[in-house]
């Protein structure tokens, strides 16, 4: 028999930067640990030399980067005593959540906006056994719902405001550095509540400076032998895209009806709002928008040309990075990281609907599957 250990979990993996006693029962599906891709074929479509990586998010245990930050909410829930969790999600949140809650033995209310949550991310849920809350509204109202509701029932949120999540969530950036040997030069994510591009850059920041706190500039101030300077160049600029009808954070201010065909991103009020306005000072990054064609478009390219097939909401961190790329914004040489948050999968009526693969019809004889191959090459 192998005496190879078995890999259990990001929790296990970095019990010793997590907020986990040697008490504490994990709940765990395994998460983290996904690949680091070199994309080979889309960067020489460009005019500029970068080295373009993409985390894949999207083979996480329920298809989405959520499962991070999920197992951390729901072992701290059940370490509480909690018996049900409760969150407002456009899908993914509701099938990690539920997920979870299945492996922990617990309660999953989810509280998803009508008609506004793609059938995949949906089934999840469903399947997974969480009772589902369908209200009349978009994100932001099931949002309010939750936190107000959470004063009066005896439920735990595990949306991107209960700290937890983002607890777990930084450990991609530690796999990322441990995976490329370094921190990229930018780093690009799709961005609605802001929780992950916050998540990330505590992860970062506290690679950087073993007992660094965010936000209270202890990796300066605390980082004994590295300069200033040093220390800038182990995090990465983080570059938050969002999409053209869902982008409070290029507006300046919430948006009350937020529209894009990127469902995973389709809010107008970030939860962690402040967090990542001081993200976005802290790195020297900056926010920018894609259209739901620039993001669509990206999601097909990706697929086509790489063999790398994410959900639309995760295309906008890499279609805002050859955009930045080509207008010279990102520089030639930059190594840089986008990640993929959620699966193709998680909505495939998208993917078909723009798809331009032929399906052709033949007879079940060799003369007519030979025919129709030569004729398709």
């Amino acid at each position: 028999m192998s005496s190879k250990k078995i890999y259990t979990g990001l929790i296990e993996h970095y019990r010793d930067r997590l907020p986990v006693s040697e008490s504490t029962q994990i709940i765990s599906l395994g998460e983290g640990n996904t690949p680091l891709i070199k994309l080979h074929n889309i960067p020489s479509l460009l005019d500029k030399d970068v080295d373009i990586y993409v985390k894949y998010e999207g083979l996480n245990p329920t298809c989405s980067f959520k499962d991070r930050g999920m197992t951390m909410a729901v072992t701290k829930a059940v370490e509480n005593g909690a018996k049900a969790i409760i969150c407002a999600s456009t899908g993914n949140t509701s099938a990690s959540a539920a997920a979870y809650a299945a492996r922990a033995g617990i309660t999953a209310f989810i509280v998803i906006p009508d008609g506004k949550i793609a059938q995949g991310k949906l089934a999840q849920a469903m399947i997974e056994g969480a009772i589902i809350l369908q209200v009349k509204g978009n994100f932001d109202d099931g949002m309010r719902l939750v936190k107000e509701v959470a004063d009066e029932a005896p439920v735990t949120i595990v949306n991107s405001i209960n700290p937890f999540r983002l607890q777990g969530q930084k450990t991609a950036a530690f796999e990322i550095i441990e995976q490329l040997g370094r921190a990229p030069d930018f780093h690009c994510l799709p961005v609605g509540n802001a929780g992950n591009i916050t998540a990330h850059w505590l992860g970062y920041s506290e690679y950087a400076c073993a007992d660094s706190s965010l936000f209270t500039n202890a990796c300066t101030s605390k980082i004994g032998n590295l300069s200033n300077e040093q220390i800038a160049k182990t995090r990465p600029k983080m570059l938050g895209y969002q999409a053209s009808g869902a982008a409070p954070f290029i507006q300046g201010d919430m948006v009350d009806k937020p529209e894009t065909i990127a469902t995973a991103i389709r809010i107008g009020y970030p939860q962690s709002w402040d967090y990542a306005w001081t993200v976005n000072k802290e790195s020297g990054g900056w926010f920018d928008r894609c259209s739901d064609n620039e993001i669509l478009a990206t999601q097909k390219m990706l697929a086509e040309k790489e063999g790398i097939f994410c959900e639309p909401a995760s295309a906008a961190s890499l279609a805002g990075a050859l955009r930045d790329v080509e207008s010279g914004k990102i520089p030639s040489n930059s190594c840089i990281v986008c990640t993929l948050t959620g699966h193709g999968l998680k909505d495939p009526d998208i993917a078909i609907n723009q798809s331009t693969a032929p399906v052709v019809k033949v007879e079940a004889s060799l003369t007519q599957v030979k025919s129709a191959i030569l004729n398709n090459m």
